[in-house]
């Protein structure tokens, strides 16, 4: 094997042309990707002028939304709070031309219930126990993280033990359920303890005229009664929090107290930011698509040269057991579309997210591990594509026929799903069951379900987690591949 490797790599690297077409893919993958970048602008007027102020990030790392009311009170070490959340309501404010237009409603993810936070910077830690709009009671901490509590709860406690916070839930103030515990590392002794409420944009998503669809986020306001409250004895303090640093704080925000009973309104959201809050780094990488292109048609020439020019049988006579040679013919393939995709991606990440962010936009913030797996991902799409190509090429055997079937097969289906041309369901399915599917391995913010948004190919969302995709193509190319063997073992050279 180790012979039939070094034979088809001298084969590989003496064709001036497939050496030209893969440095033309890796240029492509780098030119592309800065030209993107380049064209993205963003300006924001501000109290540090034409600066977009930076976006809060989370202790965890993220970009996060840090927008609600809080009327809270100094939690001095451990302790636990109890409420009842008597009523939630809320309206919703249509934009021009209907601006005047208020009607009532609250939102499944507008959210009330008392909370733990470090501090009122946007970004510190937190862990809440709260009723929705429409997703019944939950306890969410640290904007990530979502635990799923019943849906006839009224009454919420939390309680903290050092660094450890628990949530619990009861429908009549006596029987109580734990739904959570959480640990908020480093919290510090003089907390913050109090009443909250948050409530994101009504969205409504509908067909637009010429395919795709449009999405619109209308302002809400939710408005809860909490009474039976355990905390007593200091004074309240009321903050309506902006979220982004130099951000005017909300305006629709109130508290009120009288008798016992507190009053809180609010808007905003507390949660991780989707890709509405800034540009995605796999955003760089847009030339991936284009250079695919180059890559498919040297996968597909490597074999199909062979058949054109006869060459086939030579390589069969010194190799007689012919999976080999396509197995062969394959790592080479791989090998090397995988290092030119991987030195190509590791240019344009760190190139374009610059430009990105002298060009005044917000750069969404991923773990490393999350932009190793874009970058590397990305040259293993490449690989990956470039052995089903091959592959294609050996059951084609015309170079023209087979470097069509690959385009239709890979690129085409990954064009039409993130360009609003076809449906959102048919877009979802097409990204499920094609090796398009692939392209999810690029993705880096993924969909939170507790965070209400546009969840679409069209914006960056693909309908499988990425690693789930990658499998999809790693399926196509391997069956693809093992097709090929048969074939190849069956047909006369």
């Amino acid at each position: 094997m180790t012979g039939l490797l070094r034979g088809e790599w001298t084969k590989f690297r003496t064709v001036r042309g497939w050496v030209l077409g893969m440095a033309l893919a890796a240029l492509i993958i780098v030119l592309l990707g800065v030209f993107t970048a380049s064209g993205s602008h963003s300006s924001c007027s501000g109290p540090e002028g034409d600066v977009c102020p930076a976006l809060p990030v989370g202790p965890e790392g993220l970009a996060v939304n840090d927008r609600f009311s809080f009327a809270h009170q100094p939690l001095d070490g451990d302790g636990s709070v109890t409420v009842r959340v008597a009523s939630l309501t809320g309206i919703i404010t249509y934009p021009p031309p209907d601006h005047d237009k208020i009607v009532p409603g609250v939102v499944p993810w507008a959210k009330a219930g008392i909370m733990i936070k470090e501090s009122v910077r946007p970004g510190s830690a937190y862990a809440a126990m709260m009723l929705t709009g429409g997703h019944g009671a939950r306890m969410q901490h640290n904007y990530e993280h979502d635990v799923a509590g019943s849906r006839e709860a009224r009454w919420l406690r939390l309680t903290r033990s050092g660094d450890s916070i628990t949530g619990a839930e009861s429908a009549d103030g006596t029987h109580w359920t734990t739904v959570s515990t959480v640990r908020l590392a480093g919290l510090p002794k003089n907390a913050l303890v109090g009443l909250f409420v948050a409530s994101p944009c009504d969205l409504t998503v509908t067909q637009g005229d010429l395919g795709g669809t449009i999405g619109k986020c209308r302002l809400t306001q939710a408005t809860a009664v909490f009474d039976h409250v355990s905390l007593a004895g200091n004074p309240w303090t009321y903050d309506d929090l902006g979220g982004q640093a130099g951000a005017p704080a909300l305006s629709q925000g109130a508290f009120r107290e009288s008798g016992g009973t507190f009053t809180v309104s609010g808007s905003g959201d507390v949660g991780p930011y989707g890709i509405e809050g800034g540009q995605i780094v796999e955003r760089t990488l847009s030339g991936a698509y284009t250079g695919l292109i180059a890559v498919i048609v040297v996968a597909v020439m490597f074999i199909t040269a062979e058949y054109r020019r006869g060459l086939i049988r030579t390589t069969l006579l010194a190799s007689p057991r012919r999976g080999r040679v396509l197995v062969a013919k394959s790592l080479v393939i791989g090998v090397v579309t995988f290092v030119v995709g991987l030195i190509a991606a590791v240019i344009a990440v760190p190139l374009g997210s610059g430009i990105l962010r002298a060009n005044g936009n917000q750069l969404l913030p991923v773990s490393t591990f999350t932009e190793v797996r874009v970058v590397a991902g990305t040259a293993a799409l490449l690989a990956l594509a470039a052995v089903l190509a091959l592959a294609l090429g050996a059951l084609i055997r015309r170079s023209a026929v087979a470097v069509i079937t690959a385009i239709a097969v890979i690129v085409v289906p990954h064009v039409l799903t993130t360009s609003s041309v076809l449906p959102e369901g048919l877009s979802q399915w097409l990204l499920r069951v094609t090796p398009a599917a692939g392209f999810a391995i690029q993705q880096s913010i993924p969909e939170y379900p507790q965070v209400e948004g546009h969840y679409v190919p069209q914006l960056g969302y693909y309908p499988l987690a990425p690693w789930a995709g990658f499998a999809v193509l790693c399926a196509y190319a391997l069956l693809a591949l093992g097709l090929a063997v048969v074939m190849l073992r069956r047909r006369d050279a």
